[in-house]
């Protein structure tokens, strides 16, 4: 029975992964808060290799919706679509570094100090102001293709992704809204910010399951794999919503979103 709620849980986890992972109101702050309030009863190397390879299934829904965007050796393209998607990965790649040396320094860091219910729903707060700002200045965007996102814009969003490593940030969020301050279209802003997730991610699961050392029971085998289908399962539905819904819609309903649940989540402290 004890077995059977673990793995309920690591369902229930892999379905906000997937929910919360492309909106921007953070993917790792819901999933802290759930565990801290509903906690594991396994092991603490299971919990934290967990809580990212649930983010690895997100990734692959990613790979499987853009495939052929993303794809530079596809037959359908033409020499010059393949030299661009060629291009656009370089891109990708220059974008991920920043957050990429800073995760491997401070990784663990992060994870002692920064991964609390007081650090989320501080993030949470600023970040939905910062939205609500954002949105409320009417830019007229200058970038509306992956095409026209160079490599000086690239590194900059990259830089903005180095923000989102303090939990209750959102990956998506930080990276979307500084594409958007650089100029880009919410929907180039959505996209890059998909793309840009790919090798952080799985670089990210990769390490953690390095240093684990792949020493799981059956049981947290189980639930691993169960929390990762979830997220790649929901990952879609989400990424295909969150692009209809900007077609038409602006992210204030999001920054709302973000205001209340810190709210939420304060009150929670003081009521515990």
């Amino acid at each position: 029975m004890l077995n059977l709620i673990e793995i309920v849980k690591a369902i229930i986890l892999g379905i906000i992964q997937g929910i919360t992972e492309w909106l921007p109101i953070s993917s790792t702050g819901h999933l802290l808060l759930f565990e801290n309030w509903i906690p594991f009863t396994l092991s603490e190397s299971f919990v934290d290799t967990f809580m990212v390879i649930i983010q690895v299934g997100s990734i692959l829904a990613v790979i499987l919706l853009f495939f052929d965007k993303l794809n530079p050796l596809s037959p359908k393209k033409s020499a010059q679509s393949q030299k661009e998607t060629w291009i656009l990965w370089s891109k990708i790649l220059v974008a991920t570094i920043p957050a990429g040396i800073i995760g491997i320094l401070f990784d663990d860091l992060i994870d002692q100090y920064l991964h609390t219910p007081w650090v989320i729903a501080a993030t949470l707060v600023i970040y939905g102001v910062a939205i609500l700002w954002l949105e409320r200045q009417h830019r007229q965007a200058k970038i509306t293709s992956l095409t026209q996102v160079d490599y000086k814009t690239a590194a900059l969003i990259g830089m903005f992704q180095v923000l989102a490593l303090i939990p209750g940030t959102s990956r998506s969020g930080a990276t979307i809204l500084g594409a958007m301050l650089l100029g880009t279209s919410r929907i180039i802003a959505s996209e890059f910010s998909f793309f840009m997730a790919i090798p952080v991610m799985l670089g990210a699961g990769t390490l953690k399951l390095v240093k684990s050392g792949f020493d799981f029971t059956s049981v947290e085998w189980m639930a691993m794999v169960l929390g990762f289908v979830s997220a790649f399962v929901v990952s879609i539905a989400a990424i295909r919503f969150l692009l209809k819904y900007i077609r038409s819609h602006d992210f204030t309903i999001f920054a709302y979103y973000r205001i209340a649940l810190a709210i939420v989540v304060l009150l929670a402290m003081f009521v515990r």
